[in-house]
């Protein structure tokens, strides 16, 4: 019997590449964008896949939904870190078209994942 890990959990590799994603481009901005949006943005979008490791690693079904539900945080903050960059001109229109995206389908990733905890978990 193979035991489900991290990596076949379709929320954390999808986050986690999201997050690979914003690194690459916040990398190249300048400093002044990388010290005062860039490292914010990429702090968000990192909690997501972050959290989702967290909980994974707890071991009541309480613990591991609570950081479920605590990468929905860092989604909202990330989708708010993309509009400024949009606004600032520091994303290319596809960059944030696939950012917002990505943040508008990662919540029915994890909430498959909190489901398939609640069903999978006694306790």
């Amino acid at each position: 019997m193979k035991y489900l890990e991290l990596n076949d959990t379709s929320a954390y590799k999808k986050s986690l590449a999201l997050s690979n994603y914003v690194w690459d481009i916040v990398i190249k901005w300048d400093w002044f964008a990388k010290k005062t949006v860039g490292s914010q943005f990429v702090e968000a979008v990192d909690s997501i896949s972050a959290n989702i490791a967290e909980g994974f690693g707890r071991y009541g079904k309480k613990d591991k939904i609570k950081f479920y539900y605590y990468s929905f945080g860092s989604i909202k903050e990330s989708l708010d870190w993309n509009e400024k960059s949009k606004v600032r001109k520091l994303l290319t229109s596809e960059e944030y078209a696939h950012i917002l995206k990505e943040l508008q389908n990662l919540p029915i990733e994890i909430h498959q994942l909190i489901k398939f905890t609640n069903e999978k978990l006694k306790k």
